[in-house]
């Protein structure tokens, strides 16, 4: 069925009330047919022992006429010597014949059979009896018979009050049912915000719901009192290691052979990179950073030249000035990553620029090996690393990416990566167009 709870709801109790009605009516329209059949009865029976007593008791030349004196507005009376043709008649006309004979016991012996005419399209009620010479009285109704009136009309006239009860049934559970919808939007909205913690859902509905709330409340305050105890040991730690590694940088200077202390020198430079990404994928450098107003076409030239003042083949095309509110640190740690990764992977970084009425683009290209088509989906996840696309001795935890990703999604965009036509892979960050200033 494709409708919501409440819709499920109604529905179950629209088609409840649709049955209950339909059975009603049949069962009035049937008992209000007996009560009006028992009465007409009632007169029949009354009319035809008074009828069969005046005619029995004339002569036979007066009863034709004293038949048509008898005839009323009800009933139509007629005299004959012999017995006329008796269609078959029905089981209705049974349980009246029955009812006739319950209120005129008298009449049991006369032979007395109904039957059912319709002349003119209307049904009647017709029928004999026999007197005390044989000869045969027969009657019949003036009025139509009374039958089943399932009407649309009536019908509709009767749903009105069930459908506009309905309605307010349905207001009623919709507003029962609010904090489950309450609750279905904080569970979509949980994680969706890092590891910040969301406001609890108000405890409030029927004592199953509130119980559901109480249990999600809770389960969503233990969640994140755990990501909060685990990022704070994993930040301690990472900035404890920091230490250290200054240490042995000092002592790498007393190493005598020159080969030794560079690698040595190599192995801390790893060792400190991947403690900071580590430490930037985890937000332990700090309380999260305010948003304000970035030249980020300045800020990608910077980072370009920075990467061609230590040698590496890297440019950068697009506009002077570029203005955007956005995290400053998180969005050029960001920036940095991709380039980084150009150089690493591809050997050279073009980073351009694009400023286009609904968006703007940030966009890193490179020459390398570029990444499996079937993995595109999975280069985004924290601490993944492709061998078939890097090489072993790669840097780091394989959060780059996952940092990048991050970064773009708290600025209200998205992170696309697809494999160039002539090689090398393709980065972009799709920033949403709207220039905020504070």
């Amino acid at each position: 069925m494709p409708f919501g709870l409440i819709g499920r709801i109604v529905a179950i109790l629209l088609l409840t009330i649709v049955i209950e009605f339909g059975v009603s009516v049949l069962l009035y329209e049937r008992a209000s047919q007996f009560s009006v059949r028992d009465d007409e009865a009632r007169r029949l029976a009354e009319h035809l022992v008074i009828a069969r007593r005046i005619v029995d008791e004339r002569a036979i030349a007066e009863r034709p006429g004293m038949a048509a004196e008898l005839t009323t507005e009800r009933y139509a009376v007629q005299w004959r010597p012999t017995l006329p043709a008796l269609p078959v008649r029905g089981t209705e006309l049974r349980e009246m014949e029955q009812q006739v004979l319950a209120w005129e016991p008298t009449l049991a012996d006369t032979g007395l059979h109904l039957t059912l005419a319709s002349p003119g399209g209307r049904s009647v009620v017709t029928g004999v009896l026999r007197l005390d010479d044989g000869s045969w009285l027969y009657f019949r109704t003036l009025e139509p018979l009374r039958a089943f009136d399932l009407a649309l009309g009536r019908i509709l006239l009767a749903l009105i009050p069930a459908i506009a009860l309905m309605v307010a049934g349905g207001l009623l559970i919709r507003r029962t049912l609010r904090p489950m919808r309450q609750l279905a939007d904080a569970v979509d909205r949980f994680g969706a915000g890092g590891a910040a913690a969301l406001p609890p859902v108000e405890e409030a509905g029927p004592g199953e719901v509130r119980r559901l709330v109480v249990a999600f409340n809770g389960l969503q305050a233990r969640i994140h009192r755990l990501i909060e105890d685990r990022t704070r040991a994993l930040a301690a730690v990472g900035h404890d290691l920091r230490t250290p590694l200054a240490r042995l940088r000092l002592r790498t200077d007393a190493i005598a052979d020159r080969q030794v202390r560079t690698t040595v020198q190599n192995d801390l430079a790893e060792m400190e990179a991947m403690v900071l990404s580590l430490l930037a994928f985890l937000g332990g450098e700090g309380e999260p950073e305010k948003p304000t107003l970035v030249d980020i076409a300045v800020l990608c030239a910077s980072i370009v030249d920075d990467a061609t003042d230590h040698g590496h083949d890297a440019s950068y095309h697009g506009p002077d000035h570029c203005e955007r509110v956005v995290r400053r640190s998180n969005f050029r740690r960001a920036v940095i990553n991709l380039v980084e990764n150009a150089i690493h992977y591809g050997g050279s970084a073009r980073l351009t620029l694009v400023r286009e009425a609904d968006v703007t683009i940030v966009r890193v290209e490179d020459d390398g090996p570029g990444i499996p088509e079937e993995s595109l989906g999975h280069v985004l996840e924290p601490f993944v690393r492709l061998d078939t696309a890097r090489k072993r001795d790669t840097v780091g935890f394989g959060l780059g990416l996952s940092i990048v990703a991050r970064a773009v999604e708290a600025e209200g965009g998205r992170l696309e990566l697809a494999n160039r036509d002539g090689g090398g892979l393709c980065v972009a960050i799709v920033l949403p167009a709207a220039v905020q200033r504070q």
